[in-house]
């Protein structure tokens, strides 16, 4: 049984359960989609994560477009769902200084990343900057205020906000098909997940 290539024959075949196919459509006609969750175990969610599971399905999410010598299908940065953008809200338990360089848990961004860069851009999804509450199981109904306001604010800014600037996988940063990063490209002294966001 190859899972990913039945979920394609099953999105192929028009016969998806009703509640991923009603789920897709939404993904199509959304411009702006927002991942609200708690940071669980360094990660979204089960629940959330089985919604992926199901919604982001071969021939729709990924596994589309041409595979030959020059590109290795579309994904990271094209896709059927480019075009669209989204933006993960995450609260956290911990406190900020926890998900820093230096931090116990490593940089919040390194946590997100696979999120980010491996289930929202791979399909072509921009992804905007996180919006983290930090400390999240310490608030007080004193602190309410301040978070929705910084929420407001951050809803406002949504559309002049810059996506992470990941590389797109077929526009020449990558050998084609090994898809490492072409020598020379790297910011220098950036290592890991870095290396897949420009400048």
């Amino acid at each position: 049984m190859k899972i990913a290539r039945d979920s394609g024959r099953s999105f192929d075949a028009g016969t998806l359960t009703p509640d991923v196919r009603a789920e897709q459509e939404k993904l199509l006609w959304a411009d702006m989609i927002i991942f609200q969750f708690p940071l669980w175990w360094y990660t979204m969610p089960a629940i959330l994560k089985g919604w992926v599971d199901r919604v982001f399905t071969f021939h729709f999410a990924y596994g589309v477009g041409e595979h030959s010598d020059t590109r290795y299908g579309e994904r990271f940065g094209e896709g059927t769902l480019a075009g669209r953008k989204a933006v993960l809200s995450v609260t956290v338990g911990g406190l900020e200084p926890h998900y820093a360089a230096r931090g116990i848990s490593g940089p919040i961004d390194d946590l997100l990343f696979p999120i980010h860069h491996g289930i929202l851009y791979y399909p072509g999804i921009e992804v905007l900057p996180p919006f983290v509450l930090y400390g999240a199981d310490r608030t007080t109904t004193e602190d309410y205020p301040d978070i929705a306001k910084a929420w407001e604010q951050r809803l406002l800014t949504l559309e002049s906000t810059e996506p992470i600037a990941f590389r797109q996988q077929n526009f020449g940063d990558y050998e084609i098909p090994s898809l490492h990063l072409k020598e020379g490209l790297e910011p220098a002294g950036r290592t890991g997940f870095g290396l897949h966001v420009r400048g």
